[in-house]
């Protein structure tokens, strides 16, 4: 019985991490940059693009890896 609500529990904070994941890059991310935006502060939104940018594209070369 432990070991079945074990698997359950692990399965509940993997399926809550990839949620937490794309709430966080198609909700949250976009609404902090637009607020900066509106609000001013240019400068520091548009390193935080280009340090975004230049992440995904390494993570996205170094899992296409075979």
């Amino acid at each position: 019985m432990i070991w079945f609500i074990g698997k359950f529990f692990i399965f509940g904070i993997k399926t809550s991490w990839g949620i937490l994941k794309l709430l966080c890059t198609v909700v949250f991310f976009p609404v902090i940059l637009m607020g900066m935006v509106v609000g001013g502060l240019m400068y520091i939104e548009f390193p935080l693009l280009i340090i975004g940018g230049v992440i995904a594209v390494y993570v996205k070369k170094r899992g296409s890896e075979p």
